[in-house]
């Protein structure tokens, strides 16, 4: 419970007290070692997973130590350590997940969106690795393969608004307004709360001449929120419909003003 509320340093100290009497006890390790992670201290989260995983035969503690391995800048150790749990049969598909985004951080999207596509070969009806492809083909800037990936996705799992926003974001990216705007407009039916989802819309509308439907929609993330003026007016200053404002000062006296009549999108 702690360690879902992040409170970290409670979940290491009950972990500590828990491997006093136990040093086997693998779930204490892992508890520990997300703990330690989560406080910047992924160093001393290695060698309790480098232990347990000579105790045990478990690929969710490799896949914790290639990841941590990775986070102290071993990444040559970390990237085999994955390798030899991807290899594994039956697979577990964290390690592909884990293996492709560290793969993708050194540089090589290609052989990532490789890895990924082998692990759709295992397991082709995951939803997960369908969304996290996509994704990578973003990565990779492979627009239309990203959106033949995502909306297979959105086929099997409708009602996942973070498929819809990846597909929106793919269908933004290339330059297919109407589409994207659409699809945000669904996410955003099951989640209005998503501000970052409201301002991509409004770049939509403002890509398709709805300037006034844009703004509003700029304006009703903005509203209450001062932290978001930097992410509206970069939405406004990257429309080719849109306004690009000097100062942010001037982009939020813009927007605080009493807008035209337009319905709010």
């Amino acid at each position: 419970m702690a360690l879902r509320a992040k409170q970290f340093d409670v979940a290491r100290q009950l972990a500590g007290e828990a491997l006093k009497s136990n040093r086997s006890d693998r779930n204490a390790v892992m508890i520990l070692a997300h703990a330690l992670i989560g406080l910047g201290r992924t160093d001393e989260a290695i060698t309790p997973l480098e232990r347990a995983a000579k105790r045990n035969d478990d690929p969710e503690i490799e896949t914790l130590l290639g990841h941590a391995l990775c986070g102290v800048g071993r990444t040559p150790d970390g990237i085999a350590q994955l390798r030899k749990t991807a290899a594994r049969r039956p697979p577990y598909l964290p390690a592909f997940q884990e293996l492709a985004g560290q793969i993708a951080n050194c540089g090589d999207i290609g052989a990532a969106v490789g890895i990924m596509e082998q692990a759709l070969a295992l397991a082709p009806a995951s939803v997960d690795l369908q969304l996290d492809l996509g994704r990578m083909h973003l990565r990779n800037n492979k627009r239309g393969e990203a959106r033949r990936v995502l909306t297979a996705a959105r086929s099997a799992a409708p009602g996942r608004t973070d498929i819809l926003t990846e597909l929106a974001r793919a269908a933004l990216l290339d330059g297919a307004y109407a589409e994207a705007a659409d699809t945000y407009r669904h996410a955003l039916g099951l989640r209005p709360d998503d501000l970052l989802s409201r301002a991509n819309l409004a770049v939509c509308l403002m890509e398709l001449g709805e300037r006034g439907s844009g703004e509003a929609a700029l304006r009703a993330v903005l509203r209450g929120r001062p932290h978001m003026l930097g992410r509206v007016a970069l939405a406004m200053a990257t429309s080719s419909r849109g306004r690009f404002f000097f100062r942010p000062s001037a982009a939020a006296k813009f927007l605080e003003r009493e807008p035209e009549r337009v319905a709010t999108p």
